[in-house]
């Protein structure tokens, strides 16, 4: 494998992870962020970002001289990479389209210091038609531009680096497309080489596609709940078919994180813009809407025996605020908008989340009390709310905590907890699509 001297822009998530690995891989690798401070704990090796592994790889490359972190984009295609990789932010924009703000900025940046036969690629996730918009802002038919979509994880993002399911890569050139996928060679997998307009659409169909799974399980647990039916029956017995998989088939309070929201609007633009009416992704969306309501009113019955009874001034505990387990990542997480939801029912909210600590900062927790102790934030509770799918709840002491609240009722919106174990420690639990297991 040759050995490329690549820049990557961006430090987030995507572009950490992408920096570190293509670092792992043998590549002569810098990466640039606007963040100055930033920058400089990254160059001591300090990540920010809750990701396993990624940390230690950072530390490698450090060590190993293959990765470097400078302040800002010039600075970095002052070194002449062969290969930029542009991951910066695309968040929602007003209406519900990628905001290019950001892509735009970097690429008027660099248009002119970019080394001739340099290829750029957009990794961000973005609209169809944005690697010929790159082409034009460049305005340079020395400079390929080719579409390079993520598929990575929150929580996983360097074992799916490392371990693709497949490279997808799209660009006008030929030999621009395949110097890109040639990064990858080291990792074996099945690589899909097409034009850009079909690479960027993969990473919204591929998002889409699963928001729909999700919120499709999400609808047949509440089937369940009506016919009286197991929605881990149901599902292990759907999963066995080949057509449809166990991935993506696990119900919840609704899906949410960096992605698939920003990615089902975007997707719903890219419709409209082309006439055409996406029904399907609209009711994706709508019904994950609905399952955050859902949930609000599975813990109004569970509290006061009523599907229309106050819960002004109950204290409730909160087990998980993050978007998923493994992460801090507190970005359109589906706990904290049930939990929002129930501080507009008047709920007291106090949550733990082994992610955050009391201090923590975030707009959304303004109306949830963080404690660092899940015993402290269970006490004289109401009821238990499970709403991050952590393992560390699990292995909770289950009796201690029923000692320890005014209501031994458990709403596990994972259906995480094994409903024997909270029924032995005196619960009355509660989850999606199952039979309920009152206290003995």
């Amino acid at each position: 494998m040759f050995v490329r001297r690549i820049a990557v822009i961006g430090t987030g998530y995507v572009g950490l992870t992408t920096g570190a690995c293509l670092a792992s891989l043998g590549h002569d690798v810098i990466c640039a962020d606007v963040d100055a401070d930033k920058v400089a704990r990254l160059g001591r090796g300090e990540v920010d970002i809750l990701e396993p592994g990624l940390a230690d790889l950072v530390a490698e490359g450090i060590a190993a001289g293959r990765l470097t972190f400078v302040l800002g984009a010039a600075s970095a295609v002052r070194h002449e990479p062969e290969v930029m990789f542009l991951c910066v932010p695309t968040p929602m924009g007003v209406g519900g389209v990628a905001d290019l703000s950001i892509v735009e900025s970097v690429v008027e940046e660099v248009r002119a210091l970019l080394p001739p036969g340099c290829v750029v690629v957009n990794k961000s996730t973005v609209p169809v038609g944005t690697a010929d918009r790159t082409e034009e802002l460049l305005d340079r038919e020395d400079v390929a531009v080719v579409s390079n979509p993520e598929f990575l994880r929150e929580g996983s993002a360097v074992f799916d680096f490392l371990n693709p399911d497949r490279i997808v890569v799209g660009g006008r050139q030929q030999d621009a497309a395949e110097r890109v996928a040639a990064l990858y060679a080291k990792l074996g997998a099945p690589t899909v080489l097409t034009d850009a307009p079909s690479a960027e659409l993969v990473k919204y169909a591929a998002n889409c596609f699963l928001a729909m799974k999700l919120s499709y399980v999400n609808a047949v647990a509440e089937l369940c709940d009506r016919l009286g039916a197991n929605i881990s029956d149901v599902t292990e017995g759907m999963g066995y078919d080949k057509r449809i998989g166990q991935a993506f088939l696990q119900p919840g309070p609704g899906w949410g994180g960096s992605c698939l929201p920003k990615d089902t609007s975007a997707m719903l633009q890219l419709a409209d813009a082309a006439d055409f009416e996406f029904r399907l992704i609209r009711a994706t969306i709508d019904t994950n809407t609905r399952q955050r309501q859902r949930m609000v009113e599975k813990v109004r019955l569970a509290v006061t025996g009523k599907r229309n009874g106050s819960l002004s001034r109950r204290r409730l505990a909160l087990f998980g605020l993050t978007f998923k387990a493994g992460t801090d990542d507190l970005r359109d997480s589906p706990a904290l908008a049930v939990a929002a939801l129930l501080r507009q029912a008047g709920a007291d909210l106090v949550g733990y989340d082994p992610a955050l600590r009391p201090d923590s900062q975030h707009p959304d927790l303004s109306h949830v009390t963080v404690s660092d102790d899940p015993y402290q934030a269970a006490k004289d509770a109401e009821a238990v709310i499970v709403l991050t799918e952590w393992p560390e709840f699990r292995s909770l002491d289950w009796q201690r905590l029923a000692e320890s609240v005014r209501s031994p009722i458990v709403v596990d919106t994972r259906n995480l907890l094994d409903p024997a174990v909270a029924r032995r420690a005196g619960f009355e639990w509660i989850g999606l699509g199952k039979p309920l297991t009152p206290a003995p």
